[in-house]
């Protein structure tokens, strides 16, 4: 998926800048910098025939240099560049990785264009490290969508938010329709209607720290989105595990069931895993989709570990009782 315009290398670049030949006299190159109007003169960069960069002359490595020097005499490798239509997110990491304060552009040729210089970085971090925290707040990504959002009448906010709602709504008679499918077991052990609040509870709790997770990472993260999601399904297994241990003696002991209490360490397990699945994936879902994730993730992501939760819990009781 490739870049808005205004978020791409070429918006920020300063194309005013010192570039050089390996073979320039020293002299000769420091004369020439003292009458050109660079917006960024340090450093020098070095160019070869094709226009492309072969290395870079800190301005102090200059100045300390013999007037009878080559500019390539005192040339380091230069800094790894990047191409105009990169993403102004991968730029700004570009920077941080490299530890360079202004980053290199080329065109499609390879040829040098200039650099994204360290105040328009410090503005690229600024501006995404706000629309990390507006996601992290359940913000639309859209500035002026989320503006609209909350500045519109409330006749036609209500209309918005509604249909996420009423999809809540549909979920919990969907929830009512489980528990009455399951009536059997529970007059068979009224002990297995105890433990659905702390069930379905735990695996909002865990779906909620997956989805916020989720939107922080997503936003800042490089890596394909399958290892990050593998990452999060094993960290949620990690934390089912757990609870479903720190369960099992508990319940035990409360009901006197060893047979209940290893059901109900099973449903947690099984529960947390599936609510890290979906906190971590519907929000991206609902922002690939073009939906507003603050007003659908919420309800959609409660609802549905909800319910699955039920069924985990329900499916586990028969099989183990």
């Amino acid at each position: 998926m490739s870049a808005p315009t205004a978020e791409i290398a070429r918006v920020h670049l300063e194309s005013r800048i010192p570039t050089a030949t390996a073979d320039e006299p020293v002299s000769a190159l420091i004369a020439r910098l003292a009458e050109e109007g660079c917006a960024i003169c340090d450093p020098v960069y070095l160019v070869d025939g094709d226009g492309a960069p072969r290395g870079v002359v800190p301005l102090s490595q200059l100045l300390r240099a013999p007037a009878s020097a080559r500019a390539g005499d005192c040339a380091l490798p230069c800094p790894p560049a990047v191409r105009e239509g990169t993403d102004q997110e991968e730029v700004a990491s570009h920077a941080i990785a490299n530890g360079i304060s202004a980053v290199p552009v080329v065109d499609r040729e390879g040829r040098l264009q200039g650099v994204v210089p360290p105040l328009a970085l410090i503005e690229v971090l600024r501006q995404e490290h706000v629309e990390d925290m507006h996601r992290f707040a359940g913000i639309a990504h859209d500035a002026e969508l989320a503006s609209r959002a909350i500045e519109e009448p409330a006749t036609r906010r209500a209309r918005h938010r509604l249909p996420w709602l009423l999809a809540g709504l549909g979920g919990s008679v969907i929830s009512a329709l489980v528990m009455q499918r399951f009536e059997s077991a529970l007059e068979a052990n009224v002990a297995v209607a105890f433990f659905i609040p702390a069930i379905v509870y735990l695996a909002d709790a865990v779906g909620t720290q997956s989805e916020s997770i989720a939107v922080r990472g997503l936003s800042m993260s490089r890596k394909p989105l399958l290892t990050l999601l593998s990452s999060e399904l094993r960290t949620g297994a990690l934390i089912g595990l757990t609870l479903s241990v720190l369960a099992l003696l508990p319940v035990w002991l409360v009901v006197g069931d060893a047979r209940l209490a290893a059901a109900v360490s099973i449903a947690l397990f099984a529960a947390s895993s599936m609510a890290t699945t979906i906190g971590f994936t519907l929000p991206w879902l609902l922002a690939h989709t073009g939906a507003d994730p603050a007003f659908g993730s919420g309800p959609l992501a409660t609802i549905l570990q909800d319910v699955l939760s039920l069924l985990i819990y329900f499916a586990v009781v028969l099989a183990v009782l």
